[in-house]
C-alpha cells in the first residue's frame, strides 16, 4: 500500500505516467467512468476548502466510485480531542482511501503512518500540496506541449508559497529548465530551496524584483499572493504590493506562447481584464486537476483502465 504526502515521492516517469492517464481521461472519459464503482474515498478537511475538496469528491465521483467526510474539523471528532492517527485508523474501516487536508504540517503523514488504506496529502500548512503541483504540471504540459526547454517565472511570495516550492522541486527534473524569480527581498525564494534544490542540481536561475525586465524571456508565469500579514511593516507592504499585482500593461512584450498560472485562490494578485487573455491558464488549472487527482486515485488502489 502507497500514500502519497510529497510530490518528491513520485520519481520523474511516474509523473509522466499520471500525465499521460490524465490526457486519456481527457480524450475517454466513458473509459474510466466505472472504474472506481463500489470503492469510497473519505476527504478529512480541517480547514477551508473549495477547489481541493470538490476537486477530489468530481475525481471520485467520475471514476464512479462514492465520498463521505467532513469538511472543517468541528465537524469531527477532533473537536472531542480525537488524535490524526485515532481517526486514520477508523476511517480506514469505512474508506478505500483517504484524502486528508490539516493545518498542522505533517498531520497527513501521521495518517498514513496509521491508515490501512492509501493517504493522500491535500495540503498540510505551509509544507507540502503535491497534487496541486500535479496539477500546475499536467497543465504546463498540455498548454506548453513539452515539459522541457522552459523558462519559467515564479512571482509574488516564494518565502512562504508552498505551491512554488514543489513546483521548483518537480520541474527541476525536466532537461534545460531556468527559473526566474520575480519577488520583493522579503519574500525571496529560501535558501533550502536555492541551495537545496536549484543550485546542487546545477539549476539555472535569477533573482529579480522588477517583473517587467524579464516578462519578455518567460514560457510560463506563475503568479503568487503577496500577503499583507508577511511584511515587517504596512508601510513596506503598500509601498511593493502593486509591484506584484499584473495587469496588461505589464504583459507588454510577453510572448504570445505564455502561459499564465496561478494555485488559487486569486484576491488581487491578477487583474480580472486577464482572464479573457488566451495566455491565462488558471481555470484550466483547475480542470486539469480533477483529471489528475482521477489518475493519482487509480494510481493508488493499483486499479488498471
Amino acid at each position: 500500500m502507497r500514500s502519497l504526502i510529497s510530490i518528491e515521492e513520485l520519481s520523474r516517469d511516474e509523473i509522466d505516467s499520471l500525465i499521460a492517464t490524465a490526457n486519456d481521461i481527457i480524450e475517454n472519459p466513458k473509459k474510466y467512468g466505472e472504474l472506481c464503482r463500489g470503492k469510497k474515498l473519505a476527504t478529512l478537511f480541517y480547514e477551508p476548502s473549495t477547489r481541493t475538496r470538490l476537486s477530489f469528491e468530481a475525481a471520485m465521483y467520475e471514476l464512479g466510485g462514492n465520498v463521505l467526510g467532513f469538511s472543517e474539523a468541528q465537524s469531527s471528532s477532533a473537536a472531542k480531542g480525537e488524535s490524526v492517527a485515532d481517526t486514520a485508523r477508523t476511517v480506514s474501516c469505512y474508506a478505500d482511501i483517504i484524502a486528508m487536508r490539516h493545518p498542522k504540517e505533517g498531520a497527513p503523514y501521521v495518517a498514513s503512518q496509521h491508515a490501512s488504506v492509501p493517504v493522500i496529502n491535500a495540503g498540510d500548512g505551509g509544507h507540502n500540496h503535491p497534487t496541486q503541483t500535479l496539477a500546475d504540471l499536467c497543465t504546463i504540459s498540455r498548454e506548453m506541449g513539452r515539459m522541457s526547454d522552459l523558462t519559467i517565472g515564479c512571482c509574488g511570495d516564494l518565502k512562504f508559497g508552498r505551491t512554488v516550492h514543489s513546483l521548483i522541486a518537480a520541474m527541476s527534473r525536466y532537461e534545460n529548465v531556468k527559473f526566474v524569480l520575480i519577488s520583493p527581498e522579503e519574500l525571496r525564494v529560501p535558501s533550502y530551496v536555492r541551495h537545496g534544490i536549484l543550485e546542487s542540481g546545477g539549476i539555472p536561475y535569477v533573482e529579480t524584483r522588477d517583473i517587467r525586465e524579464v516578462m519578455g524571456e518567460l514560457d510560463i508565469l506563475y503568479m503568487t499572493r503577496v500577503q499583507r500579514e508577511r511584511f515587517f511593516s504596512e508601510e513596506e507592504y503598500l509601498r511593493l504590493k502593486d509591484s506584484y499585482i499584473l495587469t496588461k500593461d505589464k504583459l507588454s512584450g510577453a510572448k504570445d506562447s505564455l502561459c499564465i498560472m496561478h494555485p488559487l485562490p486569486r484576491v488581487n494578485e491578477i487583474s480580472v481584464e486577464i482572464d479573457d487573455d488566451p495566455r491565462a491558464c488558471y481555470f484550466k488549472q483547475v480542470l486539469y486537476g480533477k483529471y489528475m487527482r482521477m489518475a493519482l486515485i487509480l494510481m493508488l488502489l493499483g486499479v488498471d483502465a
